[in-house]
């Protein structure tokens, strides 16, 4: 059987097409690159703290060409593997953790709670009652959770600092409010974290661009 384009939708070749964009939007094309560059530019942060962020909000966008690059680029500015591996399961505990923060909004459904009001900060206090209707499983989140954010090759403060990246690209406010606060807890300044803000919007808006080469590859196939 011959493979045709469609049967690997991807390849790292493919998104070498990604310059074929600025042909046929080229003022949209080079308006986020210049924000994409400058996000990723070092401020604050270091280059390699905001590659380690990229890294870990890559894997919440769940874009492979996104992961390609920009661990290679961690590499480049010298994050060792560990690192990695750390930036990736903040990520993965906040991606996790998003899904469990929302809990709250379900167990207030369920009991069928009137207030207009679907976010509120102190609806969080609700999350200690899984621990009552499912305990194992709650108390095993929890461990790994919490030994996802514990300082190791990264600190404590580049830890909430993905964290804040990655609950901005979960969109969870639950998160955002506690990582925020954490992050100033450990020493990050609102300087720092806003940097960190911005890697992630320039990777949540870049994996959709990135996707655009399978678009490309689409379109010709059509």
């Amino acid at each position: 059987m011959t493979l045709t384009k469609t049967d690997s939708l991807y390849k790292k070749s493919y998104f070498g097409r990604i310059t074929e964009l600025k042909e046929y939007a080229p003022e949209a094309f080079q308006s986020f690159f210049a924000f994409n560059d400058k996000a990723l530019t070092e401020g604050g942060l270091s280059v390699k703290t905001k590659e380690l962020i990229a890294v870990a909000v890559a894997h919440i966008t769940g874009c492979p060409y996104c992961i390609d690059l920009h661990v290679g680029n961690a590499k480049k500015n010298d994050a060792d593997k560990e690192e990695v591996a750390e930036a990736i399961f903040v990520a993965t505990a906040l991606k996790a953790g998003s899904a469990a923060a929302h809990g709250v909004n379900a167990l207030n459904a369920f009991d069928g709670e009137r207030d207009e009001e679907l976010y509120k900060a102190s609806y969080f206090k609700r999350l200690k009652e899984f621990d009552q209707l499912n305990g194992d499983t709650f108390k095993a989140f929890a461990a790994f959770d919490q030994k996802s954010i514990t300082a190791g090759k990264l600190t404590e403060k580049e830890k909430e600092l993905i964290a804040v990246a990655s609950a901005h690209t979960t969109g969870c406010a639950y998160c955002i409010d506690l990582h925020t606060k954490n992050a100033k807890k450990s020493g990050a300044s609102l300087k720092e974290i806003s940097e960190a803000i911005f890697v992630a919007v320039a990777l949540k808006a870049g994996s959709a661009i990135a996707h655009s080469v399978n678009a490309l590859n689409a379109y010709d196939e059509a």
